[in-house]
């Protein structure tokens, strides 16, 4: 057996290298020794401590270490290798557990399945699993990928690190890298609502009258925005600034649509929002995306509707409007509206497209706010 300053210096390096706490790793050692001990002689009341200075091992039974063999060397080695796994899980338990929410960086490892393994460094994987993964990304061993640490669970002797590239968090996340008056405070993130690959829908407020959060939040000539929407692989964002009022807020949600009329019913928790014709495609959104996510960032059930369509509406009950829900209106479900509807997708995107700038239009001209305080993305 190695003399006394040899196995403090042995500990020491141990604990150095697997990153676990010096005094756990010696309680383990003790635990180990007596268990093989008990083992040995039959007894349970073996105790055995080790002198933290000089490094000689004590105990209540008058037997010699040196003397106890292979086989008890064996059983604490084992044992003590056993307590040094479970330290380990558990340092990059706590590690990984206090970086919820946050973004890691990884490698692609391999494939399991419809799930990615990322490679997050000191033998740590992360799991990407098919629910996690943006339908329109592609993933290629040997890429580097930047992925929210959703979840972090022991499983046995190993730590799983899972992973999300939908969750509305990393969008969260990613503007708090980008944007310093977000981390520090300046600004809030009041609600995200998000359909992974597809579009984004960010409400901001600022605590500093001086600050603008929505220009804060595009930067100079889009470059903030850009670096977000670049991370995302093209997803569009709409930065709105959040307003305690309904009928502000909505409005501003349904941004890049100009809106009319704004009728509540509080009770049932329903907007009815008048637009004109030409606004009325770009206000739904392609297959209802704009007024569905409208409608989830607000809390409201939002109908969209025209002025005829809503006289049609009224002549056809006789009474008073409805919900608007029938087949002349755009509903936040993606209802049709007149050939006007969110599947008719080419009269759609060309509303779009005149209405919002495009990336490079984004980097050569500053953006500018909106009358409704509202800002999008570029493409």
């Amino acid at each position: 057996m190695a003399n006394h300053a040899d196995i403090l210096r042995y500990i020491d390096s141990i604990a150095r290298d697997k990153e676990i706490d010096k005094e756990a790793l010696i309680v383990a050692i003790e635990q180990a020794m007596a268990q093989a001990l008990a083992k040995k002689y039959g007894v349970d009341d073996v105790d055995i401590t080790l002198d933290r200075e000089t490094g000689e091992f004590g105990c209540n039974y008058d037997v010699s270490m040196e003397e106890q063999g292979r086989i008890f060397a064996m059983s604490v080695k084992q044992a003590i290798t056993g307590k040094i796994r479970e330290a380990e899980r558990d340092v990059i338990f706590g590690e990984f557990e206090q970086k919820l929410g946050e973004i890691t960086s990884g490698t692609i490892q391999r494939f399991e399945g419809d799930t990615v393994i990322v490679n997050l460094g000191r033998n740590i994987e992360g799991i990407l699993p098919r629910a996690e993964k943006v339908r329109s990304e592609n993933y290629n061993v040997g890429e580097r990928i930047r992925a929210l640490i959703y979840e972090v669970k022991k499983v046995g002797p190993r730590v799983k690190v899972i992973l999300s590239r939908t969750h509305r968090d990393l969008v969260r996340a990613l503007f708090e890298l980008e944007v310093p008056e977000i981390s520090d405070g300046t600004i809030s993130i009041r609600r995200i609502e998000r359909e992974p690959g597809y579009r984004t829908k960010l409400a901001v407020d600022s605590t500093d009258e001086k600050v603008d959060c929505v220009g804060a939040c595009v930067g100079v000539r889009g470059n903030r925005i850009k670096s977000i929407i670049d991370e995302l692989n093209g997803e569009r964002i709409d930065i709105i600034r959040w307003n305690n009022d309904p009928t502000t807020l909505i409005a501003n949600a349904l941004k890049p649509a100009d809106v009319g009329d704004i009728t509540l019913d509080p009770a049932a928790k329903k907007a009815l929002v008048i637009v004109n014709e030409d606004q009325q495609s770009l206000a739904i959104g392609r297959k209802g995306q704009n007024v569905r996510l409208a409608s989830k960032l607000t809390g409201w059930d939002i109908d969209i509707m025209t002025r005829a369509e809503l006289e049609r509406s009224v002549e056809a009950e006789d009474g008073p409007v409805s919900d608007g829900g029938g087949e002349d209106g755009g509903s936040a479900d993606g209802g049709s509206a007149d050939g006007g509807s969110a599947d008719s997708e080419g009269a759609q995107d060309g509303a779009a497209n005149a209405a919002e700038p495009t990336a490079t239009e984004a980097e050569q001209v500053p953006p500018t706010e909106s009358s409704g305080g509202d800002t999008t993305a570029p493409n």
